[in-house]
């Protein structure tokens, strides 16, 4: 397995439960994760109780009340969607959210607790072939991996997509996000503070929900940049956020001092492609279909892409290239309308003038239990038998 994030993880993890050997080479000179909160629906839910790691996580994560949208130009609510008994009662699991070292740590531990999976760090992928029956791995220290099989999980500039795929760099989409954590107590409008809530404007979003068993507030700023369309080449920087987000009400306004300036996060897809396998090597995750965040959905993505494909490789005795080409099969048409959602999203959350109005009527006709447009993501797949 390449790469060790939290896609990475999962399927060291998950193989190791179905009784293969895994070794898994990272980058990195050690493990852990770079970033803030991750919102799982029920979908993931499952998944990482399949994974016998829910148990591992629940002291750390948060339950939202509901999630909300308002609108950050004129302050009021636009929709909800009530996440209470009767979400549960419809999906199976509830919806919960976690910060991304809490939830990667959770499933670290478990691969490190796990006789068959072996963790090895700076070990970056330089290349890889297959000859006879196995797949010769090189990394960039020049030492050599060999196993029966690859699943390349080395994210967006993923190197083992580069060879099988060889579709160029990754699509920037314009738009940038400015992220930080708070202790919840520092937050001065408490309207939402036991929600999810997104702030949307034209060109701008901002999110809070909070984490660590509720203790700190995630809040994550984006803008979707006009001096990236006109060609500006510092684009993105924290003046043009500054100059965005003057657009909206005082309170969003000042949402913006629980963001760090420090650091910025340029967002990037990919056009959905109909194969990431080749022989006895696979993708997974946003090495394989990398999507925008407007769904909530690329780590959920990459844990049930673990599963499946677990699943597909079952026993001892397996056709390793028919295995992943069935996982791919069966992940290839959900993930591929994740990705595309994602960018209709953002669209959505951005829209300004005339087309603010009509997202916001469309969205205030739901009620709390009615939204169809999410209803096929939360009801996820089903738990293979294990």
């Amino acid at each position: 397995v390449i790469g060790g994030g939290i896609g990475g993880m999962a399927a060291a993890l998950a193989l190791a439960r179905r009784g293969r050997r895994v070794k898994l080479l990272e980058k990195a000179p050690e493990f852990g994760e770079i970033g803030y909160g991750i919102q799982c629906g029920p979908n993931a839910y499952r998944m990482l109780e399949h994974l016998g790691v829910m148990d591992r996580i629940e002291p750390t994560v948060f339950y939202p009340k509901a999630l909300v949208m308002a609108d950050a130009m004129s302050g009021g609510e636009v929709a909800r969607i009530d996440l209470g008994p009767w979400f549960v009662e419809r999906y199976g699991r509830p919806y919960f959210v976690v910060h991304r070292r809490d939830l990667h740590g959770a499933l670290w531990d478990a691969c490190k607790a796990h006789e068959n999976v072996s963790l090895h760090v700076s070990k970056g992928l330089a290349a890889f072939r297959e000859a006879d029956d196995v797949v010769q791995v090189t990394c960039e220290d020049g030492s050599e991996h060999e196993g029966i099989a690859m699943i390349g999980c080395d994210g967006l500039r993923s190197v083992a997509r580069a060879s099988i795929v060889n579709d160029g760099a990754p699509r920037v989409a314009g738009h940038v996000a400015y992220r930080g954590v708070v202790p919840v107590d520092e937050i001065r409008n408490k309207d939402y503070q036991d929600y999810m809530v997104i702030w949307c404007g034209h060109n701008l979003h901002l999110v809070q929900y909070r984490l660590r068993g509720g203790t700190v507030m995630n809040n994550v700023a984006v803008i979707e940049s006009e001096e990236f369309k006109r060609g500006v080449k510092d684009w993105g920087g924290p003046a043009e956020l500054e100059a965005t987000f003057q657009r909206a009400v005082p309170e969003v306004r000042d949402m913006l001092r629980y963001v760090s300036r420090d650091r910025n996060w340029v967002l990037h897809d990919r056009e959905p492609v109909t194969n990431w396998t080749r022989g006895r090597s696979t993708l997974l995750g946003d090495a394989a279909h990398p999507t925008l965040q407007y769904l909530a959905s690329g780590a959920c993505m990459a844990i049930e892409d673990a599963v499946v494909l677990a699943a597909q490789v079952g026993g001892a005795d397996v056709d390793f290239n028919r295995a992943f080409s069935a996982y791919q099969e069966e992940r290839l048409l959900r993930t591929t309308r994740v990705v595309l959602t994602s960018r209709v999203f953002g669209h959505i959350c951005h829209a300004g003038n005339a087309a603010r109005l009509l997202r916001n009527e469309i969205a205030s006709r739901h009620t709390p239990q009615t939204f169809w447009e999410y209803d096929w993501l939360y009801r996820g797949i089903p738990a293979p038998a294990s």
